[in-house]
């Protein structure tokens, strides 16, 4: 009699669900899978303004570095629509984020008009390098060459910063978000077009 209670339905799926919630709490690749999928169901939606952002603030400069230790600065891609994203290979929300990065990323990746950055806030290239090859992902990865500035990183990551041709920050997203959706695209699109 106390083994049938022992291994009762309730039992087994409390047992199963306790496991769940250790493993979201100490493994990031769990957590990052469980917020992709609710990304997949409308959940993590980025804020998108209903029209194009009107003059805006310009963004403050500062430099990156590849990993051939080729540098630019942020100022030097005036012209181009910049889809800035802030990111560290530990964290979770920015892992759950990267299939849709990485897919608009191949949306634009051959328009000139168009600079991706995916800059890893620990400034450890080879790792964040690392994973990027291990998940498959196109994405350039860069690190922060100089000081990062508070209108472009606060205190949390995820955050994604576009810039219009301008040098103007006409987006900010602090948190994970799914862009991939056609709200999103849609809104990318109009400052390329502009």
């Amino acid at each position: 009699m106390g083994w049938k209670r022992l291994f009762s339905l309730s039992n087994i799926s409390t047992a199963v669900m306790t496991v769940f919630l250790v493993l979201m709490l100490v493994n990031p690749s769990v957590k990052a899978a469980v917020m992709q999928g609710l990304m997949k169901v409308g959940l993590f939606q980025p804020g998108v303004p209903e029209e194009v952002a009107p003059e805006s603030k310009m963004a403050p400069d500062m430099a990156f570095a590849d990993g051939e230790g080729n540098t630019f600065t942020l100022s030097s891609l005036k012209g181009k629509v910049v889809f800035l994203n802030f990111w560290a290979t530990w964290c979770p929300p920015c892992r759950a984020e990267m299939p849709s990065i990485n897919s608009l990323y191949k949306q634009y990746k051959a328009d000139k008009n168009v600079v991706f950055l995916t800059v890893d806030t620990d400034g450890n290239y080879k790792k964040a390098k690392r994973f990027i090859e291990k998940q498959q992902y196109e994405l350039p990865v860069y690190v922060a060459d100089s000081r990062i500035p508070e209108e472009l990183l606060g205190k949390s990551i995820p955050t994604t910063i576009i810039l219009n041709k301008k040098g103007q920050i006409v987006y900010r997203q602090e948190g994970a978000a799914d862009y991939g959706n056609d709200r999103f695209i849609d809104y990318f699109g109009k400052y390329i077009r502009k």
